[in-house]
Order: structure tokens, then C-alpha cells, then sequence
């Protein structure tokens, strides 16, 4: 909708205009057209750049209207002037004979807009678009910032969990070892002293059986605890890693190899955390979904920059699968690695495997 003269005259209050020219005749000649018009207007006149700069120190405005040449400067050094404000007015050149490419030159600098004197009927309608499009510009812009600003707290509350998560696991890992753990110990103990002097068939049968489930319940519990919180992980990434390869390979019998630059790499334990479980969610799509026959897992530390890449020869997947809505392994594990200044990227095409890139500057997790 084009704005009209009455969109000017429909404010709370006057329209705040600061007219920067040097002839009284003209300035008269702006403040007659808006009165015709019925715009209600407060004009502030200046004719220097000080006395620009003077108003715009002492009075908020709407608007500023501009000759192109006056005694000394032009409405490009004004502009300049009036840009580095933050939140500034717009800026319309209204100006006597100007050449196309001077009035090129000012909207390309960010006027708003420009008109001719001699067309000075369109004034209001030229000042009410300018304002209008001003408007709708700080509107985007504010959306802007309300937008970067709830991202934030977004990603805040998602560290936030996600740091809570990894010391709950730690704490139900170091519960299941020290409770659970040292419980099912005591009773496989118990159990073998039955077995060793028991006198009936039947009760050494029981007790070799009890045994057994007990051995796997034991096993199920050292399994819990090492995906929770490994304590390889202490031995450092390249020895983590190297477990869960061989882990996996052990229960799923696809082939995983794994390559380092070193046999230690020294990363802080944040990016430790972040390269382990990339590889570990990364294995696990593998062992879910990708049918592969083997993996290849790379670990370098090259030119200050951890990269772990994971690499199957499964049957791939197709890139709307990757932007699945309620794909949250993949989004968690985006996430991790940006919260450690890091980076990560899934490449994938139907029948040529997958390929999972995370990649983090050591220098920017330390600090």
C-alpha cells in the first residue's frame, strides 16, 4: 500500500523533521507544502555540518531532508555523518538540478530517497514512504536481534543439559562400578563357595547356573557403565576410540579400523568428550542403519585442528534423510561440536556410504 500525506498526519504527534539547506526561500518553500498538505510537522532548520551535527546531539528526529550541494560540503559528507549514528533517522535528498549519476551515487551511499524542487507536490508522499520503509526496516532488524538473541539462550540452555547429562552418566557410571558392581562381585563369590561345597548334584547344578546369569549380569552392568563414561577415556581419545572400534566390531562383526597421526593426542577433555561420542553416535547409525561391511575411523591433530572422520561403505542415505525434523543425533552432535568452537559435516549418498567430519580448533577449545 502506498503511503499517503493523512499515513503522516494520523501520528500521536508531529512528524520530527530536520532540514539541512542553505536557502530560506526553499526552506519556507518545504514547511508551506507539508502545511498544505495537513501534515503536522515540527522542522528544525540547519545550513553547516556543525549545526547538524548540534541538532542531532540535542533532539531525536524522524526524518532528515537534505539539499545535494550547500557552502562547503554536500549531502554525501551529511550522510556520513549521520550514519554512524546508531538508529539513525532516514536521509532524503531533495535537491535543485542533480545529475543522474550524483543521485545514483546517494542511493547507493543508503539515502532513502531523493527528490527534484521542482516536483515539490510529491514531498509528502516521498516523506511518508521514507518513514514507512525506515519503519519496517528497524522492525526487521529488531526481529533480528530478538531472533539472535533467543538462539542463544537456546544453545545456553542446550550446553547447559548437555553438560548435566554427561555428570549424571558419570555419576551413575561411577554408581553402577562402586554399588552395583562390587554387589554382583560379592554375590559371584558367594555363589562359588556354594558350588565348591556343595554336596547334592542339584544344588551344584543350580549354582553353575546362577553363576551364568550372574556373569551376565555383570557383563550387562560393565556395559552400561562403559557407555556412560568410559574409563578409558582417562587413557586418553586414541585408546577411547580404539575400545569402541573393537567393541563394536566385536558385537555387530563389521570390520572397524582406526588410523591416528599418534598414538596420544593432547586435546582438553571437552573436545576429548565431543570427538568420543561423534564417534560413538556415529557407530551406532552404523550398526542401526547402514548395513556397512566395514568402517574406517581417521584421528589426526594436524596444524592445530582435531579432526575425527568416520567412514562406512553402507547403503548411504539420501539427503532429505539429513533434514529430517527430529534427526537429534545428528542436530546434538552439530551442536557439541560448535560449543567447542568446532565443526561438523554428514556427507552421504544412497549405495556410497557415509561419511561423518567433525573438526575443531584445539586453540579455541582451550580458551
Amino acid at each position: 500500500m502506498i503511503p499517503t500525506p493523512a499515513d503522516l498526519g494520523a501520528q500521536n504527534r508531529p512528524v520530527r523533521v530536520l532540514h539541512l539547506e542553505d536557502s530560506p526561500a526553499d526552506h519556507e518553500l518545504v514547511r508551506l507544502t507539508l502545511r498544505r498538505a495537513g501534515v503536522a510537522y515540527a522542522m528544525r532548520h540547519a545550513d553547516t555540518l556543525a549545526g547538524l551535527q548540534e541538532w542531532l546531539e540535542r533532539e531525536p528526529f524522524d526524518l532528515i531532508l537534505a539539499d545535494y550541494r550547500l557552502p562547503g560540503f554536500t549531502a554525501l559528507d551529511a550522510w556520513h555523518l549521520v550514519q554512524q549514528r546508531p538508529g539513525h533517522p532516514p536521509f532524503v535528498l531533495l535537491s535543485g538540478a542533480i545529475g543522474e549519476a550524483a543521485a545514483v551515487d546517494a542511493m547507493r551511499a543508503g539515502f532513502a530517497d531523493y527528490l527534484l524542487k521542482d516536483d515539490m507536490a510529491r514531498l509528502p508522499h516521498v516523506l511518508a514512504r521514507a518513514m514507512e520503509v525506515a519503519e519496517a526496516r528497524r522492525a526487521r532488524e529488531q526481529a533480528a536481534a530478538e531472533l539472535v538473541e533467543s538462539e542463544q539462550r537456546l544453545a545456553a540452555l542446550a550446553e547447559h543439559l548437555q553438560t548435566s547429562i554427561e555428570e549424571e552418566r558419570a555419576a551413575i557410571a561411577r554408581e553402577i562400578h562402586d554399588d552395583i558392581g562390587g554387589a554382583l562381585a560379592a554375590v559371584k563369590f558367594d555363589l562359588a563357595w556354594i558350588g565348591r561345597h556343595a554336596q547334592e548334584e542339584a544344588l551344584s547344578r543350580h549354582t553353575a547356573t546362577a553363576t551364568e546369569m550372574l556373569q551376565h549380569a555383570i557383563d550387562a552392568a560393565q556395559r552400561l557403565m562403559m557407555n556412560l563414561r568410559p574409563p578409558v577415556l582417562d587413557e586418553g581419545l586414541v585408546a577411547a576410540v580404539r575400545w569402541l572400534a573393537e567393541t563394536f566390531e566385536r558385537r555387530t562383526g563389521v570390520r572397524v579400523s582406526v588410523a591416528s597421526s599418534g598414538d596420544t593426542l593432547h586435546v582438553p577433555p571437552a573436545v576429548q568428550l565431543v570427538a568420543y561420542r561423534t564417534a560413538q553416535e556415529a557407530l551406532t547409525n552404523v550398526g542401526k542403519y547402514a548395513q556397512a561391511r566395514q568402517v574406517r575411523i581417521d584421528l589426526s591433530d594436524h596444524e592445530g585442528v582435531l579432526t575425527l572422520e568416520v567412514q562406512d561403505d553402507g547403503q548411504g542415505m539420501a539427503p532429505e534423510a539429513l533434514k529430517k525434523p527430529r534427526s537429534f543425533g545428528l542436530k546434538g552432535l552439530q551442536e557439541r561440536a560448535r560449543r567447542v568452537g568446532g565443526w561438523m559435516d554428514v556427507s552421504s549418498r544412497p549405495g556410497h556410504g557415509t561419511l561423518v567430519v567433525v573438526s575443531i580448533p584445539l586453540g579455541s577449545a582451550d580458551d
